[in-house]
């Protein structure tokens, strides 16, 4: 039974979660946690553009927030989103990794320590190997992994790079993703 899912995305992000959260309806029964790479001066409207485009509610993940089921929580510009073991959060200002901050590697790490073998990880479309040490250690401890068809995104080198890293459990195109997510739930959560 899954308890989370994390995504990481970057170059071209916001069309590719639009169309993975879009699919997915109002009563979706796990937490998202995601980090998009954004410019760090930016004002970061993800989460009010994602909550447009979608059924779930979709908010900035909170200094010490807990967790809830059926939220999408996304990662504030300029700091690194931790999830903490007791499935709460923290925010950190800590170096930029693969220069990136906020880090898909820094949520993945944190995310399968408190969610263990219950954890989904998703890399899509980004320029840079962000991600891939992050899917690799969600599959040393028995989560579950699914990337973005590099063919499909608009940089190949995120999914190129999670691919390489480890043996991903699902390779799929965009439009695909959010259906396959409501199947695999749906079965593995009865």
């Amino acid at each position: 039974m899954f308890e989370a899912i994390v995504i990481g995305a970057s170059a071209g992000g916001l069309k590719v979660l639009t169309s993975v959260l879009g699919a997915l309806p109002s009563e979706f029964p796990l937490p998202i946690i995601i980090v998009q790479h954004l410019h760090p001066h930016s004002d970061s409207y993800l989460a009010q553009i994602l909550d447009a485009k979608c059924q779930l509610k979709v908010k900035q993940a909170d200094e010490k927030e807990s967790i809830v089921a059926g939220v999408v929580y996304v990662a504030p510009p300029n700091y690194h989103l931790l999830v903490e073991e007791d499935r709460s959060f923290s925010l950190s200002c800590e170096e930029p990794v693969k220069f990136a901050r906020p880090s898909v590697d820094v949520l993945f790490e944190t995310a399968i320590y408190a969610y263990r073998d219950k954890l989904i990880g998703i890399i899509l479309t980004g320029a840079n190997n962000d991600g891939s040490q992050g899917v690799k250690k969600i599959k040393q401890m028995g989560g579950y992994v699914i990337v973005q068809a590099p063919t499909t995104a608009e940089a190949e080198a995120m999914p190129q790079a999670a691919i390489a890293a480890t043996q991903v459990d699902k390779v799929l195109p965009i439009n695909q993703i959010g259906p396959y997510l409501l199947q695999l739930i749906n079965k593995k959560n009865k």
